[in-house]
C-alpha cells in the first residue's frame, strides 16, 4: 500500500491496514483519524505519539493480538518476524513454551519482543532475563517492543 492510498482509503480499509501493524483498536483509530499524512516521517511520529499516550488497556489489547513466541503464528507478518524459532531445537522450543507460561502468569500478558532477526536462542535468553523484572518495568519494556514492532510493520507496509 502506498501512503497516498492509505490517506484516501475509506475508513474501514484504513483501519484494517493499521490493525495489521498494531492490534490496538484505539491506536488504529487514532492513526485513521489523523490522516492525511504528508510523508512517512509524519506517519511514524504520529504513530509513536498515539502509542505513547494510550492507556494500559490498549497496550494489553495490542499484546494480546500476537501469537506467543514459538506458537503457530496467526498472521504472515508474525510468522516472518518469528522465523528464528523455525531452527529452535526441541529442547529450546519446549523451554520457550514453559517460559512463556511463566511470563504470562507473572505479568498478566504475553512476552512481546521484536523478534525480527533474532535467533531462537536470543529470544530464549531475552525471555529468561526479562522474567526477573517487576511488572511495572516489564510493561514499559513490552510497550517499547510493541512500538518497535509497529514501526517495522509500518515501514514494510509503506516502504
Amino acid at each position: 500500500m502506498r501512503l497516498k492510498d492509505f490517506n484516501t482509503a475509506d475508513e474501514e480499509t484504513a483501519l484494517r491496514a493499521m490493525l495489521e501493524c498494531c492490534g490496538s483498536q484505539d491506536w488504529a483509530k487514532g492513526m485513521v483519524a489523523r490522516r492525511p499524512f504528508t510523508g512517512l516521517l509524519e506517519l511514524h511520529v504520529e504513530a509513536e505519539q498515539i502509542w505513547r499516550n494510550l492507556p494500559e488497556a490498549a497496550w494489553l489489547e495490542a499484546f494480546s493480538k500476537h501469537p506467543k513466541i514459538g506458537d503457530a503464528a496467526a498472521s504472515l507478518a508474525s510468522a516472518l518476524e518469528q522465523r528464528g524459532m523455525n531452527t529452535a531445537s526441541k529442547q529450546t522450543a519446549a523451554e520457550m513454551r514453559e517460559l512463556n507460561r511463566q511470563y504470562e502468569n507473572k505479568f498478566g500478558f504475553i512476552f512481546i519482543t521484536r523478534a525480527s532477526g533474532k535467533s531462537a536462542e536470543e529470544m530464549h535468553r531475552e525471555l529468561v532475563e526479562r522474567l526477573s523484572n517487576d511488572r511495572a518495568e516489564e510493561l514499559l519494556i513490552a510497550v517499547a517492543q510493541q512500538r518497535d514492532i509497529t514501526a517495522l510493520r509500518l515501514r514494510k507496509m509503506f516502504g
